[in-house]
């Protein structure tokens, strides 16, 4: 990615189509502000982006790290090789210096950062030691360093700064002239230094992306297109308290209540949170719910009731490693299970699984549909890869969403029915419901057992024929929901078992095989976890010794549970549960093994 050029004849530029830069340093060094102006740029160049956060959990302070892919292919993973790495301290060094790629670079400053001549010379390392810290103090602040690396990174990589510095002026725009024109400075002072700088007395560093058309694209988390997608499809309650890394949909979702005329709730707890939920979708709202695991351990007693009293709700659980406390910063596939068997009891509930932000706005609009036509709950499986990883989307529409409310009965409708009874025993599993306060829809919701007025009954008959009731529910929806997506060559003999975040960066691997190596395999995404589409898995993962399953766990959820329904075994797993997602390298030595 990165060649030398002598200064008396300058070496040709090797041009590559994506790139993986990252930087590092401690919380309040701009870390992530850095990362985010320059996805920005890039994305409005045209490229496609995704990107990935690691942080502490920590108030302040501790080592964090902003790694971007750009790329001029659709993008939803990280590499674990850097081309460019930015260090604003001693310990970015230290953790991140061996993920830098043969003749990739580094980029540090030289005020506070050392690394010894040898060390480069070994790893086929460049270096650009940058004085970033009095460079930006004589722009205006120390604290402007990050932006002083960046417009260093853009020369690296080949990019000018008209672009730059509109991104950098919209970024500080709040802040007031003086802050911007100091930001703008601090920018250029650093192309113009890597630019310019000889490295030793004959080389300096140059590199090119492509220089492309700019697409109509946003760059946004799963967090916030799940968001978008819960507005689209008529949300207009939501509930929750704050959880990493769930935490991002209420602080979006507050900030456009105002304008979209829902309620948005931060309440003292997710028990508080949980039962509010469950109130505001009794009574008719359009309700939403979201946490992380440990949240959702709280909710479970709540979960029960919702499924026993057969409110539409929709829960979203966005994954961290466990248990307890576990790595809440941090990203793992590991609640499945807990989703499946939550609370005490058989009843009901669908499980989906967003891939990326794409199937995040979709899915979000489409759970509150499920929840209302079926009348119980929905679990969004989210984990904070995706949560938090921005990607370069297209612009969201709203044209193929349509609202769809069930059998919620209008005050004419229920006028005509007789001796009406909420919990009826029906064909499909499926009762009309009433909301509170209509005339004549009068029953009682509790948490006891039931007969179809609501009356609390112990009879060994009604427990029967309610229980039955209710799962029909299940056996309905397993006739309509879609099937697992299908990707890669069909007739493929070897395939592929993914679901959740995985999809990204096993998408991305496959995508840089060679047309040779790509027939070999199709991938399967399992999108709706629950109910599990049974007779396609049956029929498509028949010989499982052809099968390969990569999970972001550490025991093979997904497998356990095909294994339940099926009595398929998959016994070759790529499983990772360190907290970290997987890397493309990892899953591009897998399937050159597989």
């Amino acid at each position: 990615m990165i060649s030398k050029k002598s200064k008396s004849k300058p070496m040709s530029v090797k041009i590559k189509n994506d790139l993986s830069w990252k930087i590092g340093g401690e919380a309040g060094f701009g870390i992530k502000s850095a990362g985010m102006m320059f996805g920005k740029i890039f994305m409005r160049a045209g490229y496609e982006i995704f990107d990935y956060t690691e942080y502490p959990s920590l108030i302040r302070g501790g080592h964090n790290t902003y790694q971007l892919i750009i790329d001029t292919r659709p993008v939803n993973s990280v590499t674990y090789g850097v081309d460019i790495l930015v260090a604003l301290n001693q310990n970015t060094i230290s953790e991140n210096f061996v993920e830098i790629v043969s003749g990739g670079a580094l980029i540090f400053d030289s005020d506070k950062v050392k690394i010894s001549p040898a060390k480069l010379s070994e790893a086929h390392v460049l270096a650009l030691g940058i004085p970033l810290s009095s460079i930006a103090k004589d722009c205006g602040g120390e604290l402007m360093r990050n932006v002083v690396a960046l417009g260093a990174s853009l020369a690296l990589v080949g990019q000018n700064l008209t672009i730059a510095s509109r991104v950098v002026k919209e970024n500080f725009a709040r802040k007031g002239e003086k802050i911007i024109s100091d930001n703008i400075k601090a920018l250029k002072a650093g192309y113009d230094f890597a630019q310019n700088r000889p490295l030793g007395d004959k080389t300096v560093f140059h590199s090119q992306l492509p220089t492309i058309s700019s697409k109509n694209n946003i760059l946004i988390s799963a967090n916030e297109a799940l968001a978008l997608g819960a507005l689209a499809g008529g949300l207009n309650f939501y509930v929750a308290y704050p959880m990493t890394p769930s935490s991002s949909i209420l602080y979006y979702l507050a900030s456009v209540a105002k304008d979209t005329g829902i309620v948005v709730k931060h309440a003292e707890d997710e028990i508080a949170v949980a039962n509010m939920a469950l109130g505001a979708a009794h009574v008719g709202a359009r309700a939403m719910v979201g946490t992380s695991g440990g949240g959702f351990s709280l909710m479970t007693e709540t979960l029960g009731l919702n499924s026993l009293t057969e409110t539409p709700l929709v829960l979203v659980n966005v994954q961290r490693p466990g248990p307890a406390t576990g790595l809440p910063t941090w990203t793992e596939q590991g609640d499945l299970q807990f989703m499946l068997h939550g609370a005490q009891g058989d009843f009901p509930r669908l499980i989906i699984a967003p891939g990326d932000a794409k199937e995040a706005y979709a899915l979000g609009a489409e759970a509150l549909n499920l929840a209302e036509i079926y009348q119980l709950p929905v679990i969004i499986l989210s984990d904070k890869f995706i949560a938090e990883g921005n990607s370069t989307v297209e612009k969201f529409s709203v044209k193929n969403i349509k609202i769809n409310r069930g059998k919620l009965l209008t005050q004419a409708q229920l006028a005509k029915i007789k001796n009406y009874r909420r919990y009826q025993l029906t064909s499909d599993g499926i009762s009309s419901r009433a909301l509170a306060g209509m005339k004549g829809g009068l029953y009682i919701a509790n948490s006891d057992e039931h007969d179809g007025y609501g009356f609390s009954n112990e009879g060994s008959k009604n427990r029967i024929e309610q229980v039955d009731k209710r799962y029909r529910k299940l056996a309905v929806f397993a006739k309509k929901m879609p099937q697992p997506l299908v990707y890669g060559n069909p007739k493929a003999k070897k395939t592929i078992v993914i679901w959740g975040s995985t999809k990204g960066v096993v998408l991305d691997a496959y995508s840089h095989l060679d047309e040779k190596n790509k027939k070999k395999f199709k991938i399967i995404q399992y999108q709706y976890l629950w109910p599990l589409a049974k007779e396609f898995t049956e029929k498509v993962l028949s010989n499982p010794k052809n099968v390969l399953l990569i999970e972001n766990n550490s025991n093979g959820q997904l497998g356990n549970l095909i294994a339940q329904e099926t009595g398929i075994k998959l016994t070759n797993k790529l499983l990772k549960y360190d907290g970290r997602p997987f890397f493309r390298e990892e899953i591009t030595k897998a399937l050159k093994q597989f």
